[in-house]
């Protein structure tokens, strides 16, 4: 396709997206990317994307700009960063002026439906039958991280559009102490939590455990719906748009009840507002028996110069196991990362790089160059490739929890949802709020939020 149809036909669809929004019932209104990729400048350009700061950002520009100049030298990646707790709205406000300063979104997979309905992104379905192998990937995260709307099962329906491909997946690790638990992983949560008390009893100044607790982006939300789902819990109950009387009913209460008053307790004084880094830090510094974190975060645990735990790799490892979460009632993990998703409002010669960066960094052998740059891959060949499993200690337990992920609401909706959550369950944590009673708001107010939508249908458990 030459260039200037090409821009015509992304004109045009971009115009057409502005009929989408929240009185649309709904439905999809982003405008569609071409099936097969434009001819692309010889001009420099810079494919700027926007995350947020942790280590995996800094991973991907350098890694794009080590291997995708190798194909295209006038090409230069930008990887913008802004706190995590602003993503969502450092994305979204520019979204609303239909004006950014990026071409790619990295949007997690609940910000999706937003994104869609609003018309901000490009609709990749016919992009993707063109250029991408859909049967390389696990279906569950092919549409976690580009498909709206989600089936409930989370399986990727091949009849939805999709809207975004991989970039990066995660999930929770357990990471404990072998000299000071043992060489075996708790199996269980009851057996995880006796082990934390154990050794924070046993080792005066380390805490039993260390999560995250605090009140922003979806920190506190994914402790308690992990927990949730570990005995037994549900988030809501998707086909009736329920969450009263689902989230808070028995289990849910007991996940809350297991949370604040058996977990909590065992956390250092002052962790009421700890997310990644400060996990992390606890670690390192050892001061901590068992520790959850993402996964794709937990590459720096086993660098000598931010560790207290030996003066090599070897002597950290030494220290430190990594074990897919205990199971209980149910063996669920959370599912973690983000896809990428083009902005619709980007220069036409900038969507055309980004549909072809997309296309060159799904490819088998750049999966596997990405996993072993640090990066945690959704093709499957790759997930079971030397290269990613030996590239970390934490790399099997992904591959392992794969089958396991359960992901929370993808609704447009999932801004307020998880605010409200993060808020009451923080609250919970610090003492501010009885958690039966926080649980019991939680689902009154979000409650709220879906009723007052007009919105049918849901997705994503």
């Amino acid at each position: 396709m030459q260039l200037a149809t090409a821009a015509m036909l992304l004109v045009a669809t971009t115009v057409a997206a502005c009929g989408g929004g929240e009185d649309d019932g709904g439905k999809a209104s982003a405008p569609k990317a071409p099936a097969t990729i434009p001819e692309l400048t010889k001009d420099p350009l810079t494919l700027s994307f926007i995350w947020f700061d942790w280590p995996p950002a800094h991973a991907l520009e350098d890694f794009a700009n080590a291997e995708y100049k190798k194909e295209r030298p006038n090409a230069t990646i930008k990887v913008n960063t802004v706190p995590n707790a602003n993503w969502h709205d450092a994305m979204f406000t520019q979204f609303a002026a239909r004006k950014t300063d990026f071409d790619i979104a990295i949007l997690d997979s609940q910000h999706i439906g937003e994104a869609v309905t609003n018309g901000n992104i490009l609709d990749l379905t016919d992009f993707v039958k063109n250029n991408i192998d859909v049967n390389a990937y696990n279906p569950y995260l092919l549409a976690a991280y580009g498909q709206f709307p989600q089936a409930e099962t989370g399986k990727r329906d091949e009849n939805a559009s999709l809207y975004g491909l991989p970039l990066l997946g995660d999930t929770w690790t357990m990471i404990y102490r072998k000299d000071l638990i043992g060489d075996k992983p708790p199996q269980t949560w009851d057996q995880m939590i006796s082990a934390a008390e154990k050794c924070q009893a046993d080792n005066p100044g380390v805490s039993g455990l260390a999560f995250h607790q605090a009140n922003g982006s979806d920190a506190a939300a994914v402790t308690y719906n992990t927990v949730n789902g570990v005995y037994g819990g549900n988030l809501w109950d998707a086909k009736t748009r329920k969450i009263d009387g689902v989230l808070n009913d028995a289990a849910g209460q007991e996940a809350m009840d297991v949370l604040v008053n058996k977990m909590k307790p065992l956390t250092a004084k002052g962790s009421g507002n700890w997310f990644i880094d400060e996990v992390n830090a606890a670690v390192a510094q050892g001061k901590a028996c068992i520790a959850f974190n993402w996964i794709a975060a937990s590459g720096g645990l086993l660098d000598p110069k931010q560790s207290t735990l030996g003066t090599s790799r070897e002597q950290i490892l030494d220290k430190l196991g990594f074990a897919t979460l205990p199971s209980q009632k149910t063996n669920l993990v959370p599912l973690g990362g983000m896809g990428m998703h083009v902005s619709a409002y980007s220069p036409t010669a900038n969507q055309a790089e980004a549909l072809n960066f997309m296309k060159w960094f799904q490819r088998a052998d750049v999966q596997k160059k990405w996993a072993a740059a640090g990066g945690v891959p959704s093709r499957t060949d790759a997930l079971q490739s030397p290269e990613f499993i030996n590239a970390g200690p934490f790399n099997q337990v992904y591959a392992d929890s794969v089958p396991r992920m359960r992901d929370m609401w993808n609704v447009p909706e999932y801004a307020r949802l998880v605010d409200i959550e993060n808020t009451n369950v923080n609250a919970a944590l610090n003492g501010a709020k009885d958690p039966k009673t926080a649980l019991n708001d939680i689902a009154k107010e979000q409650q709220g939020v879906l009723d007052s939508s007009g919105r049918k249908g849901g997705g994503g458990l």
